[in-house]
């Protein structure tokens, strides 16, 4: 369950609630006939905590935008396509506490189920650590998308530098760990030979993509 801290960028102080976070209704209904709690009352107050955040973001960062175009923003970034993406580069199927019969359904890479999860985890952090690990995290993993597709870092954080002459930017592989087959990536990215920014992914593209976000959080 550390791992999916490491990821969340949040460590626990009451780990009931990741526990709670990730339980299915199924595991509950099966177990102690349903006396174990299940995220559903999570992903309740996190889908209102996602929409929230979302919808400050817009209206502080886009003052020009209108109200129609503001919410279908919001639509596309919370929707369960987008939250489902989230939920697979934090590779959650793999912590998620399932009843038997969900287990064989294939419930791990259900849409409907990673989605609730991601909602019921952001509810989580925010009853152990607040609004800054919901914000952090929402920054880092949902407005870095752009109507359900990814954003592109890279090319926005290139444009930002060549605005001045002489600039260089470089990306380098700090670390990799994990399995081949679920390996785990750390970029740098430097401006003139000096990190600006640092990123994790589960391929190294997407590392650089998250190192040059984190970047052009620094230098905005």
């Amino acid at each position: 369950m550390s791992e999916l801290e490491d990821r969340l960028g949040h460590v626990f102080r009451d780990k009931t609630l990741i526990k709670e976070a990730l339980t299915h209704s199924s595991y509950s209904n099966e177990n102690n006939k349903g006396r174990v709690t299940c995220n559903e009352r999570l992903e309740f107050l996190g889908d209102s905590l996602l929409g929230a955040t979302v919808s400050e973001h817009l209206y502080r960062n886009n003052p020009g935008m209108e109200e129609g175009v503001m919410t279908r923003r919001r639509s596309a970034l919370v929707c369960e396509k987008s939250l489902v993406s989230v939920a697979e580069r934090l590779n959650i199927g793999q912590y998620l506490i399932l009843g038997r019969g969900e287990e064989l359904s294939g419930g791990r890479t259900r849409p409907s189920i990673l989605a609730d999860a991601v909602e019921a985890l952001l509810a989580a952090m925010y009853l152990d650590g607040g609004w800054a690990p919901v914000i952090s995290f929402v920054g880092r993993y949902i407005l870095s998308r752009r109507d359900g597709d990814a954003a592109d870092h890279k090319t926005a954080l290139q444009e930002l530098v060549q605005r001045k002459s002489g600039q260089s930017l470089t990306y380098h592989l700090v670390d990799e760990t994990g399995p081949d087959h679920e390996k785990t990536f750390v970029v740098e990215v430097c401006l003139n030979g000096e990190r600006v920014g640092l990123g994790e992914g589960r391929s190294k593209k997407e590392a650089e993509q998250m190192s040059a976000g984190a970047a052009l959080e620094k230098m905005s």
